[in-house]
């Protein structure tokens, strides 16, 4: 209690020294120039370093409010700027792939035109068995755009593979590249008869197999066109398989073996014509000409697949 009496005596006492104070200044101030020099000397001596501090302070106080305004500006510019490009980056993608459809799009017509004689429909893959091949996918287009099974398929410069199922809006198709496809070809230049062997496997290097080439007069080399062959039962004549890039002689000595370089991407299938035109085949008389065997591979289910 005595503490606290103590305490606002002191407070009052300090209060009346500066109401002296303040009085003798204004006194002060009232009088003659040549009195007042010094107090104003002395005054300015103390006050000056306060008043500089001050606006010192100020100064910085106003630098620290002007850089958080052009920081909140600044933060606000760059979110407008970042719009922009996310906005651009996106349509550059767009326009990649754009791009990328369109030169996918000027192959097929290319391919259209290269096989005019026949009638096309064009279809998107929209579905795929798992794995990175395309060796069993399904397209946009079914029966009601005229399709049926066994019709062929192209894309990418070639052949693709062969329809072999179909409902209203969707189609299946099995590549060559399967376990289970035998595609019956011949080389352009010479004519001489082949089959294209499916090896999923196999393509994993980029290649399929050659097998049984009849190349008596050895004119087939490494580099020449594989097509299908005229004797095909399913698939039209003349369709581009793919380059041979292997040869090898069998053990027999009538016949070869090797590799082709199919011309379709079977990683990248996404669109692809399909002939809306079935292989007639007309079975050779039983009498007069033998049945072809050879042609005959194991599909592993205690089956025969010919080659088609």
């Amino acid at each position: 209690m005595k503490k606290k009496a103590n305490e606002q005596l002191k407070n009052k006492y300090m209060l009346a020294v500066l109401s002296a104070l303040c009085v003798l200044l204004i006194v002060v101030s009232f009088l003659d120039s040549s009195v007042v020099a010094p107090v104003k000397q002395v005054s300015g001596f103390l006050i000056t370093p306060i008043q500089k501090g001050i606006n010192g302070f100020g100064s910085w106080l106003s630098g620290l409010t002007d850089n958080f305004e052009d920081a909140q500006t600044l933060r606000l510019e760059n979110e407008e700027l970042q719009a922009k490009v996310d906005s651009l980056t996106e349509e550059n993608s767009q326009l990649v792939q754009d791009r990328e459809e369109l030169r996918r799009l000027q192959t097929l017509y290319d391919l259209d035109k290269q096989y005019d004689e026949y009638e096309k429909v064009g279809a998107r893959v929209i579905a795929k068995e798992p794995g990175n091949w395309f060796q069993l996918f399904t397209i946009d287009k079914g029966s009601d755009d005229g399709i049926e099974p066994d019709m062929n398929v192209i894309s990418g410069g070639g052949l693709v593979g062969i329809v072999t199922e179909t409902g209203p809006n969707w189609s299946t198709v099995r590549a060559i590249i399967d376990d289970n496809s035998n595609v019956s070809a011949m080389v352009s230049t010479t004519s001489d008869q082949c089959i294209i062997a499916g090896d999923l496997r196999l393509i994993d290097e980029g290649s399929l197999n050659l097998i049984q080439l009849t190349d008596v007069d050895n004119k087939v080399h490494v580099g020449d066109k594989v097509v299908t062959s005229y004797i095909s039962e399913k698939f039209l004549p003349g369709i581009l398989v793919g380059y041979i890039n292997e040869l090898n002689n069998d053990a027999n000595n009538l016949t070869k073996s090797g590799y082709i370089t199919p011309v379709v991407d079977f990683r990248h299938v996404q669109e692809v014509l399909v002939i809306l035109e079935k292989k007639v085949y007309v079975p050779s008389d039983s009498k007069s000409v033998q049945p072809d065997t050879t042609d005959e591979t194991d599909s592993g289910d205690g089956t025969e697949n010919p080659a088609v």
